[in-house]
């Protein structure tokens, strides 16, 4: 992928604005809200099943997660996700934690038969178990599959028709075509809670600015891997999670186009 698909993006975010309607977990709303004003958009968190369809229809991106699914949030996300889908607008779904239970994995697979998704975001595990793999998931963190990333990220794209990001050490992107690999990336963002629910929003908010989710993804994903990259090289000795944290979101903040241009590692 060519990086000058990519650089005009944030600018394009920031002009726009998009409003980034979230039907996410309880445990991280908060971050993926601040995330969400950090790169440029607009979050609302609107979560009431009397609602949400109507609120789907104001916004520019819906995402979806499954953190803290129970039958009643899960209605609300089938509601939303069909009125975003009759707008015409991009859903973001982040299946956390599939895998893991039998509910859980199976109301992630009814939700991409019911809703029509533009990007899947998940660990390994979590997209092997969505495409009908059996893999066991930690609670929420990635367990061991049987299949390469390459092969499985592109066999997800082909079977749920939309862009589909697997992240780990490296993350790899796929519209059932092409592939990305990410290379940026740092160990202290799977030990802080939320970044990939965060970068779920951050995605979002590049698919609510643009027409094309392919770069979106590339586009979200890059930006949380090199953020962590960065804030990590900033931490003196004695700071740890908590001030790794802050230094996140300022350099999340603070990504502009020439310095993603700059520091991301794509191949």
């Amino acid at each position: 992928m060519n990086k000058t698909n990519i650089i005009p993006l944030f600018a394009k975010v920031r002009e726009k604005q998009p409003l980034i309607h979230h039907i996410t977990n309880n445990v991280t709303i908060n971050d993926c809200a601040n995330v969400t004003l950090a790169i440029g958009g607009s979050p609302v968190m609107a979560t009431g099943i009397e609602e949400v369809a109507d609120m789907a229809q104001l916004a520019d991106a819906l995402v979806i997660n499954f953190g803290t699914i129970d039958n009643t949030m899960y209605q609300a996300m089938i509601l939303a996700g069909q009125s975003a889908n009759r707008k015409g607008i991009p859903v973001i779904f982040d299946p956390v934690g599939v895998g893991a239970t039998r509910f859980r994995t199976e109301l992630a697979r009814e939700f991409i038969k019911k809703v029509k998704v533009t990007i899947v975001r998940g660990n390994a595990s979590e997209i092997f178990s969505l495409v009908g793999g059996d893999a066991q998931t930690r609670g929420v963190d990635a367990g061991e599959v049987s299949i390469a990333k390459e092969s499985l990220v592109l066999k997800a794209a082909q079977q749920f028709h939309a862009v589909t990001v697997i992240s780990g050490k490296e993350d790899v992107i796929s519209d059932g075509s092409d592939i990305v690999t990410v290379e940026n990336g740092d160990i202290l963002l799977s030990r802080v809670t939320g970044t990939g629910c965060m970068t779920a929003s951050l995605i979002a908010c590049f698919a609510g600015a643009i027409d094309n989710q392919f770069f979106a993804a590339v586009a979200g994903m890059s930006v949380m891997s090199l953020a962590g990259e960065l804030a990590r090289e900033q931490l003196e000795g004695h700071e740890g999670l908590g001030t790794f944290r802050v230094k996140l979101m300022d350099e999340i903040t603070n990504m502009s186009g020439e310095k993603w241009e700059a520091g991301a590692r794509l191949k």
